[in-house]
């Protein structure tokens, strides 16, 4: 064989291998795609998709911005002025030593030397007792129905359930109360203003209106009227002790999950206050 014609099938042969070794090292991009990188690619146009509707639909961002402009407003509606600060801030400090110190060692003795039959037949009778502030200001507030649910809740109360202790009433749904009716909720029904924040020692906080309204309200106390003052103070204190064996780690669970305890307080109290008078 000549060297022309060997040269000339070489040079075929070589242009050959090299076009082989060139398909074989193709970029993977180049090849076809595999079933996982096509779920991939869907997803990613699926994704975009739904970015680009939810940013067509203004709706859901102005339902949004509207529902953060009503909390907020509703927020702003429960403010108080609090001019007496320093006031209240020591009075604060004086009702929390107190707490601490006398109140809740005395319900925590009294809970474990009375059953909880008793703390409750004692606090069914307190309530029975406050009939008439309540009656009072129902029918001032022209809630007829809560009115005669209140008197016949009273006298069944009374008579079946012994002077109060029992509350018999309570398997009536008609006779069961949401909440108390005070001279303070009158006010407010009236369109009366909380005025300003204030804190009481030992009674604890209370607005202007409030206050004004408890000083009526004590007109309608039965124990108001018991004599001596002395006897009184020990009825009334009597009745603390028991109500606070009742919610004895409510306060401390408050204070330990705020980061300004009096803030907390204020809020509660008025946003607590604020439901009441809706109801």
């Amino acid at each position: 064989m000549s060297k022309k014609p060997f040269n000339r099938w070489l040079l075929i042969l070589l242009f050959v291998v090299l076009s082989s070794t060139g398909c074989a090292h193709k970029p993977l991009n180049s090849l076809h795609e595999t079933p996982e990188d096509a779920a991939l690619d869907q997803n990613k146009t699926k994704t975009v998709e739904q970015t680009k509707e939810i940013s067509q639909h203004s709706d859901v961002e102005d339902d949004f911005e509207q529902g953060l402009f009503e909390d907020e407003f509703e927020t702003k509606q429960l403010q108080v002025a609090d001019p007496l600060y320093y006031w209240n801030k020591g009075m604060y400090h004086f009702n929390d030593k107190l707490y601490f110190w006398v109140l809740k060692p005395l319900a925590r003795g009294y809970t474990t030397i009375t059953p909880y039959i008793f703390r409750t037949g004692v606090s069914n009778f307190f309530y029975n007792l406050m009939m008439p502030m309540r009656f009072v200001n129902c029918i001032l507030q022209g809630k007829g129905s809560a009115a005669a649910s209140e008197f016949t809740r009273f006298v069944v109360n009374t008579t079946i359930g012994v002077l109060g202790i029992g509350d018999p009433a309570s398997q009536y749904p008609l006779l069961n109360l949401p909440d108390d009716e005070d001279l303070g909720q009158t006010f407010a029904k009236y369109g009366i203003g909380n005025g300003f924040f204030l804190i009481w020692p030992i009674l604890g906080p209370s607005t202007l209106r409030d206050f004004i309204g408890s000083l009526g309200d004590a007109y309608l106390n039965p124990l108001t009227y018991i004599d001596p003052f002395e006897a009184q103070l020990a009825v009334r204190g009597f009745n603390l002790v028991n109500k606070t064996s009742f919610h004895i780690g409510e306060y401390e669970a408050l204070k330990e999950a705020s980061v300004d305890p009096y803030v907390a307080m204020r809020n509660s109290y008025l946003q607590y206050r604020e439901k009441q008078i809706k109801q």
